[in-house]
């Protein structure tokens, strides 16, 4: 088999944050086909944990699923950010806190069916309290519960964001397996 590849590319709308193009490509057994796929750049997300195994979650307004989301700080990286600066940006953004110990956890594609997003997920502890900088558009409330009860949340539905899960999965493996 050969690798896949693109052999046209036609732009269908271009965004602030995302493209979304239609691409012919050459698959992996020889056949062409045609493909949707939105482009949109990498973002980095922050499990921020205290020392009394809270965990920082946001209450933010999603315009797709018509209300409030459960989810932890995350956001898009800016023209030439890192990874680490642009979970450290968010989490002071979203949250009002800066933290001295970083560990990276994982990098991993959101919906790699037709989008090319990958987010950079860290865990963020040894908090200190600065001031939260919303942009204009965000609508967040913090809150800040333990560990325990965000993962029973998520065992019963009422946390679904993925990259939320995902976070607070892996966290609670870190925690008890260790690294």
């Amino acid at each position: 088999m050969t690798e896949t590849k693109a052999v046209s590319s036609e732009t269908v709308f271009r965004g602030k944050i995302l493209d979304v193009r239609r691409d012919g490509a050459t698959l992996p057994d020889g056949r062409t086909a045609t493909l949707e796929v939105v482009y949109s750049g990498d973002a980095a997300a922050v499990v921020a944990l205290s020392s009394q195994r809270e965990v920082f979650l946001i209450n933010q307004y999603r315009y797709v699923t018509g209300g409030m989301l459960l989810e932890i700080p995350a956001g898009k990286m800016e023209a030439g950010e890192k990874p680490l600066e642009c979970a450290r940006r968010e989490l002071e953004e979203e949250t009002g806190y800066r933290a001295a110990d970083w560990r990276h956890l994982a990098t991993f594609y959101t919906s790699p069916g037709f989008c090319t997003e990958k987010i950079h997920l860290f865990m963020a502890q040894e908090l200190t309290r600065f001031s939260q900088n919303l942009d204009r558009d965000e609508f967040i409330e913090v809150e800040k519960m333990p560990l325990d009860k965000a993962l029973q949340m998520v065992g019963k539905g009422a946390i679904d964001d993925a990259k939320t899960i995902v976070g607070l999965l892996t966290v609670r493996h870190i925690l008890l397996e260790g690294p």
